[in-house]
């Protein structure tokens, strides 16, 4: 997938192969899986799945669906760049047009990211910029957040601080707690993800080195999901 300049917009080229990078349970695969399935993926398919742990829900549910898997132990190897590249090695092997971290949780050296860069995106729990990293429900807790949620964004050297493409919101409960608070989070990453990615398979979002697009013009602040998982505030 690229972007190009035609008369001050800019043009997107759908994304049709899509690599998805995971290292838990595998709930956001599922439900790019699920889309895919319903045909909702704007003609996306994803054609292989990777990861640091070869037990990873993730892995297994692709092996079931029958798709390409690749996973290692990060300890069998010399150093943490050796890793990234030997993972990268294989993602690139499938020819992606889109790389999805779906709950991958190890950070890609710069050298890994730059190989994939422009198009790779990140799923991230918060509504960045607030709390790159871990912890971040307990982080809006602890801050007093009325408002908290989750975010797509582009890949880039920085953690957790590439350009930001879309983010869904919540409100904070009274009485809320981590895990209630990640339960519903969790919720709308689901749908966030979903849409997005159908999205820049569409070719109406658009990643490249010309910056982020969506429906051909650049896009200034991220794209908000509805609960009816639509976008607002698009062009």
């Amino acid at each position: 997938m690229s972007i190009s300049s035609d008369g001050g917009k800019l043009r997107g080229v759908r994304a049709e192969r899509i690599a998805v990078l995971a290292s838990g349970r595998g709930s956001n695969l599922r439900a790019l899986l699920d889309a895919q399935a319903a045909g909702r993926l704007g003609g996306g398919r994803i054609v292989g799945v990777f990861g640091d742990r070869s037990d990873a829900g993730a892995i297994e549910l692709a092996r079931a669906a029958d798709i390409a898997t690749w996973s290692a132990s990060p300890a069998g190897f010399a150093s943490r760049e050796a890793f990234d590249a030997r993972l990268m090695d294989a993602v690139l092997a499938s020819a992606p047009d889109l790389v999805v971290c779906a709950g991958y949780m190890r950070v890609l050296c710069a050298d890994a990211v730059a190989r994939a860069q422009g198009r790779m995106i990140n799923i991230h729990p918060s509504l960045l910029p607030k709390y790159p990293g871990l912890r971040t429900h307990a982080r809006a807790l602890a801050a007093g957040d009325a408002e908290h949620g989750c975010s797509v964004h582009q890949v880039t050297a920085t953690v957790d601080g590439g350009p930001v493409i879309a983010q869904a919101r919540i409100s904070v409960q009274a009485g809320d707690g981590v895990d209630s608070l990640a339960a519903r989070v969790l919720a709308r990453e689901h749908a966030l993800l979903v849409a997005v990615v159908c999205e820049i398979a569409e070719g109406q979002l658009t990643l490249g080195p010309l910056g982020v697009a969506h429906r051909g013009n650049p896009l200034h602040a991220p794209l908000s999901l509805t609960q009816d998982d639509l976008f607002e505030g698009s062009p």
